[in-house]
């Protein structure tokens, strides 16, 4: 009978080390289990290989479990019960409800996906347990994807608030392991390119020959300068047509926010928007003017995005993409020499200066005079 071995198991004829941590080091370790492969198929050679492994775990569990910290004397060390640490997981969710934004998916899942792919890639530890090595790994995944400088900055800010959060209201010492990070050679981020005037006409002619729920949605994005999501979420109580000048009331929903407070407005319906509105309210059968990709659930704006830019590719240069009409539209204003805080506020976009705060704005029909601009170019 050969020598017991219950630490090791074969999978697919070669032998693994396997060999359960101690409860106390699970939230430091951010496992249950430890599994390596000793690449052999041989059951001696997996024995003998396992010893070293073993005897040096043993050493490090027992050190990390007996080691008395620093300034703590050996009665408390050994009756009082130690400061629970959280984890990254329990961080997180006490970040997001001492924020106050726990129900606001905007906040929420830009923080979660972060954290899920730090827990994913290096364990749900406890805090001061992640390393500048974990740190190094998360970024360089980041830079792996090809993702822009700005989104390895935006993520690696993220994980840095949740962990600088939860050190201050835990009391843990330490660095960050997330703060004062290289960027490495991350990309720059792709500039969207305006649509020029000549291929928007022949967009929109394409959508009224079609005359369609996808091409109704290109069409009325086109004369209006919204993000997709903001169209794609209307509903038809946000479309004013008993009105001298037709517009559209843009505001939240609880299937669709907003982007900033600022991107709440009144839209004047002019040209292939106004076209499109009309098109879009006399075929729903329901409170969306978009049901294809709108529900009081969600908005579902990505899955819009992939049709609506797959069809487009064929009508734009390369590089252009839905979100080109937004930069398109302030090209179009700019030529008629509009304003940039009127361009600003039928954009939603955000005007430099403190005293752009106050006041209500241009009025509607201020914003439409300009709007009916648009058809010269």
């Amino acid at each position: 009978m050969g020598k017991p071995a219950p630490y090791l198991f074969q999978k697919r004829g070669v032998y693994y080390l396997q060999k359960r941590i101690p409860q106390q080091l699970v939230p430091k370790l951010g496992r249950v289990i430890i599994r390596k492969s000793l690449r052999t198929r041989c059951r001696t050679t997996a024995i003998k290989t396992a010893g070293p492994i073993l005897n040096a775990l043993d050493r490090e569990w027992h050190e990390a479990l007996f080691t008395i910290p620093d300034g703590v004397s050996v009665m408390d060390f050994l009756t009082k019960p130690r400061i629970s640490e959280p984890t990254l997981r329990e961080a997180t969710e006490a970040y997001l409800e001492m924020k106050g934004k726990g129900d606001s998916v905007k906040f929420t899942r830009p923080v979660e996906l972060v954290v899920s792919a730090i827990i994913k890639q290096s364990g749900n530890k406890s805090l001061s347990a992640y390393t500048r090595n974990d740190a190094i790994q998360f970024r360089d995944s980041l830079i792996k994807r090809k993702v822009s400088l700005a989104t390895v900055k935006r993520n690696l800010s993220v994980i840095r608030s949740v962990w600088n959060f939860a050190s201050r209201e835990h009391g843990i010492n330490g660095l960050n392991p997330f703060s004062n990070m290289n960027y490495g050679n991350a990309s720059e981020a792709v500039r969207r390119l305006p649509i020029p005037s000549a291929d928007i006409q022949t967009v929109q002619m394409k959508c009224k020959a079609i005359d369609d729920d996808i091409r109704w949605l290109i069409a009325l994005i086109s004369d209006s300068g919204m993000r997709l999501s903001e169209a794609a979420g209307l509903c038809v109580s946000d479309i004013q047509f008993d009105t001298e000048i037709p517009f559209i009331k843009l505001m939240e929903h609880p299937w669709r926010s907003l982007k900033t407070p600022g991107s709440t407005r009144q839209i004047p319906l002019v040209g292939y928007s106004l076209w499109a509105a009309h098109r879009a309210i006399s075929n729903t059968d329901n409170q969306f003017l978009f049901p294809r990709y709108c529900s009081d659930i969600k908005c579902k704006s990505d899955y819009a995005s992939n049709t609506l830019n797959k069809w487009l590719r064929a009508y734009v240069p390369d590089g252009c993409v839905i979100h080109s009409f937004r930069h398109s539209l302030r090209d179009r204003l700019r030529a008629v020499q509009c304003p940039s805080d009127i361009i600003d506020q039928i954009g939603g976009w955000q005007t430099a200066g403190v005293g752009q705060g106050y006041g209500d704005g241009y009025k509607l029909d201020v914003l439409g005079e300009w709007m009916a601009c648009l058809q010269r170019f």
